[in-house]
């Protein structure tokens, strides 16, 4: 009110308000314009997005960086407007003079006022993200000269600056959540360090948030489609929430693929362009690159998961639909540009002198010929690998294998450095230029370190992988001890297997066949003996429910009927299990069932 923000209004308006904390130790004022935003004609001026703005620093060495002073507050509210913003507090109602927080229409509004005074400088040495304005030079001497008239549009303007968020003259600052340098582009610091702290969710709200956020990052995670689909695919059930044995393992990869993120080159459009596409049973993916003088370097990487049919496509349709995503992606970077793109599948290098195409095949050339000048080669998998590396024969098939995975590549340093054994006996092992430890009376394969998530993933690798057809006990351990070792390596191995829901499912079993019946113990109590069982085939619901967990105690008759899904998996009939039964009755001294795997497996 002394500052001359607000007055005091006898507006027929008044929403409420709130005070949220803020960073410094203060608390910003919040108002809930939810009713007002909903009556409000949206204004459709743009907010330009932070890749497309990170990408006009090409070739700048020196950067600052400019943050305005209470930002919506330096614009002022039209006076036929101001009783429309009126708020309500316990020492009377108030209306705003200047552009208050939330508001729909402030953002554009800010960003057009902004674009508005810095035009004739914009694009070519300046860029702005709402209150956030960056200046950018290619040497000292020019960034000197751009920020003068930058300062004076700001004098002019009567905008107020916050010091404490400004930098001037450096060659590494933070904007947009990523750290801009000459080197590139990364992730904050900070965000890798909120990364590393962030819980499991416990529920669906909380796995939206950790989503959400891989998603504005996702530029920098090779394959984050494939890593994330274990996540994404709990956001359909809206009625419960489960975080079963695919999930935990998924979240752990991608925290440990954002901790250990590459630097991004930025574009060069005078340089061509090449594009590295992959496709899987579950996802696409590609990464663009470009020569700077040394070598190919990352620009950016992209990937999504199969949707609908797509997930029935051909392995040449999926592989050619990887290539037609990757050039709608980055559409703006490949037009007009030459471009070379590498894939793992021999027969689209032919693919414009194919003769038998089908409809959908023809759209897509259709797309790629009328907008781009490219030309598709082949490349196989393991060529891409630099054999550069000095390492004994027997050790090449493993070093492959982690090689050809980044993921992989920073679990092993990561293990190994965590991994008190590698700590305290490191003398007794030696290595090969990729930094892979092997013992001396074995060195065929690679030593893995104790750390459970890589040690589970190469197993899941070895007996889910769609070549290996969910093997059994004995040559899941023969595939892995190919090229990996480590202590107790059968009991890890023993434990995954029968634990798998795809096995316990799909494959019979072979023990001996069940003697006479016996008659039941008599019941002391009630839940002491319960029965279970599903009742499946049902239609449908909008949940997606489609079965019934019947859970009835044998002295009572007291039933349970549980709304599920009939592919669940074992961990999940556990947590149903736990919320509906034991957390009501206690723990059961007997149950019975006609031993579904569902029923009698370990997880």
């Amino acid at each position: 009110l002394t500052k001359g923000f607000i007055r005091p209004s006898t507006s027929p308006y008044a929403a409420p308000i709130l005070f949220t904390p803020k960073k410094d130790g203060g608390f910003r004022m919040c108002i809930d314009y939810r009713a007002l935003n909903r009556i409000t004609i949206k204004s459709r001026y743009p907010i330009p997005r932070a890749d497309e703005l990170l990408d006009q620093l090409r070739g700048a060495q020196f950067f600052s960086k400019i943050d305005l002073r209470g930002g919506d507050h330096q614009i002022r509210v039209a006076a036929e407007d101001c009783h429309k913003t009126a708020f309500r507090t316990r020492y009377g109602s108030y209306e705003y003079l200047v552009m208050p927080f939330g508001l729909t229409n402030a953002p554009s509004t800010f960003q057009m006022t902004m674009n508005g005074i810095f035009r004739e400088r914009l694009n070519k040495c300046i860029i702005i993200y709402l209150d956030d304005i960056l200046i950018y030079s290619r040497c000292r001497e020019h960034h000197l000269q751009d920020l003068d008239p930058v300062f004076m549009l700001v004098h002019k303007n009567r905008h107020m600056t916050k010091g404490s968020k400004c930098d001037f003259l450096k060659q590494e600052l933070e904007f947009l959540g990523h750290v801009v340098s000459t080197e590139g582009v990364k992730i904050d610091p900070k965000k890798i360090k909120t990364i590393q702290e962030w819980k499991p969710p416990t529920n669906l709200k909380e796995l939206q948030s950790f989503l959400g956020f891989v998603n504005y990052v996702r530029r920098f995670i090779p394959n984050m489609a494939g890593l994330s689909a274990p996540l994404t695919d709990r956001l359909k059930d809206h009625d419960c929430f489960w975080w079963g044995e695919r999930q935990q393992p998924a979240f752990d990869q991608l925290k440990i693929a954002l901790t250990l993120p590459p630097v991004l080159r930025i574009s060069d459009p005078d340089r061509p362009y090449e594009v590295v596409t992959n496709a899987s049973d579950i996802a696409i993916g590609a990464v663009l690159l470009q020569d700077f003088g040394d070598g190919l370097q990352p620009v950016a990487y992209e990937s999504r998961k199969l949707q609908g049919t797509e997930k029935n496509y051909t392995v040449h349709n999926k592989e050619m639909l990887a290539i037609v995503h990757a050039f709608k992606t980055w559409r703006c970077y490949l037009t007009s540009a030459d471009v070379t793109v590498r894939t793992d599948h021999k027969s689209l290098q032919y693919l414009r002198a194919q003769p038998n195409l089908n409809l959908q095949q023809i759209r897509w050339l259709d797309f790629l010929e009328s907008n781009f000048h490219y030309t598709i080669t082949y490349k196989r998998g393991a060529n891409n690998i630099a054999d550069a590396l000095t390492r004994p024969t027997a050790h090449t098939a493993a070093i492959l294998v982690v090689q050809t995975s980044p993921l992989l590549t920073g679990l092993f340093t990561h293990g190994y450095k965590i991994d008190p054994f590698f700590r305290s006996a490191i003398h007794q092992q030696h290595t090969t230029a990729t930094g892979h430890y092997f013992n001396k009376r074995d060195t065929s394969r690679i030593w893995v370190p104790g750390y459970d998530l890589l040690r589970t993933l190469l197993i899941q690798e070895s007996h889910d992988n769609p070549t290996s057809e969910h093997f059994g006990v004995d040559k899941t351990l023969k595939t892995l001890q190919r090229n990996y070792y480590w202590p107790n390596m059968a009991d890890d191995v023993r434990k995954y297997v029968s634990s798998c829901t795809a096995c316990q499912i799909m494959k019979s079993s072979r023990q001996r066949a069940a003697g006479l019946l016996q008659p039941l113990d008599p019941l002391e109590r009630p839940c002491h003996h319960i029965t279970m069982d599903y009742v499946t085939g049902l239609p449908a619901g909008p949940s997606g429910n489609d079965a019934i967990l019947v859970v009835v105690d044998r002295l009572t008759k007291m039933a349970h009927f549980i709304a599920c899904q009939q592919m669940i998996t074992v961990e999940q009939t556990a947590q149903l299990f736990i919320a509906n039964v034991i957390r009501l009755h206690g723990l059961p001294t007997a149950i019975i069932s006609d031993r579904d795997p569902k029923f009698t497996s370990n997880f």
